[in-house]
């Protein structure tokens, strides 16, 4: 049973190492590109007033990663939380990770615990609701498509109406762009060949399922079968019709054991 990777290429070729390391058959079809935003203007102006949000919400470690890539080089701190006293929020452990290795303080990071049921902006939410009062502003660090609009992502929009709801303002700044593969021959054969061989796509954005779709329009996926990482991303497989879909926690143990049980359901 071949699993293919679907997530932004360089997590995706991190994602085969490690499932490769675990016994698995990987191999990666990056159905999200990501890189920088041409005008970083807004995501200077956001470090430089760092200190006026009481919190900064990052939808991802992509997200991370290039909110700090545009660090100024005059920051006054090495990562600027610390010295601002603003809070660094995560959905998930994932963007916890990336958080630490930009050098924010871990006493700064507020994300779910590995073991916590979920991970998304709902679980988030129940952490820091108490840190947000009337008046305070939150920052929320999300990726857009290549026209600038928001990319997908039913999460990021409903922490902005709990902060909404707190008295609080919510403001937004893009970090990163995401853009839809382009399918060159290679890729589309290996992508029609796991349409219908039995090997496990691992979704774990619905962007993915959509990108996926846009891009090989005409192909039937009621063949096919995924894994996904939410309920959302379960619901956009079946929506778009994967016949055999799949949940599990987005951690690599939970992963690696829900492909072992859809393994042993192959006859």
């Amino acid at each position: 049973m071949r699993v293919i990777v679907t997530r932004p290429e360089r997590e995706a070729r991190q994602w085969v190492v490690e499932l490769s390391a675990s016994g698995l058959d990987a191999v990666a079809l990056a159905l999200i590109d990501v890189g920088p935003v041409d005008d970083q203007s807004e995501l200077i102006r956001a470090w430089d007033h760092l200190h006026d949000y009481v919190g900064v919400m990052f939808v991802s470690g992509n997200a991370v990663r290039y909110f700090f890539a545009a660090k100024p080089h005059d920051a006054s701190s090495l990562t600027g939380f610390s010295a601002s006293k603003t809070r660094a929020w995560g959905p998930g452990p994932g963007t916890a990770t990336a958080l630490l290795s930009a050098g924010v303080p871990p006493e700064y990071v507020d994300a779910p615990a590995p073991d916590a049921g979920q991970y998304d902006s709902e679980t988030l939410w129940q952490l820091v609701v108490s840190q947000v009062h009337g008046g305070d502003r939150v920052l929320i660090v999300r990726g857009s498509d290549e026209q600038g609009s928001a990319a997908q992502g039913v999460g990021r929009d409903w922490f902005a109406k709990r902060v909404a709801e707190a008295g609080a303002t919510a403001e937004f700044v893009v970090s990163y762009q995401r853009r839809a593969p382009q399918f060159d021959a290679p890729k589309a054969a290996l992508a029609q060949g796991a349409a219908a061989d039995g090997s496990v796509w691992l979704f774990s954005s619905s962007e993915a399922v959509s990108n996926l779709v846009t891009g090989l329009p005409g192909q039937r996926w009621s063949g096919a079968r995924a894994l996904t990482t939410h309920p959302r991303i379960a619901a956009a497989a079946r929506a778009a019709g994967f016949g055999d879909v799949h949940e599990s926690r987005p951690t690599l143990p939970d992963v690696v054991a829900a492909l072992s049980r859809m393994g042993s359901t192959v006859a």
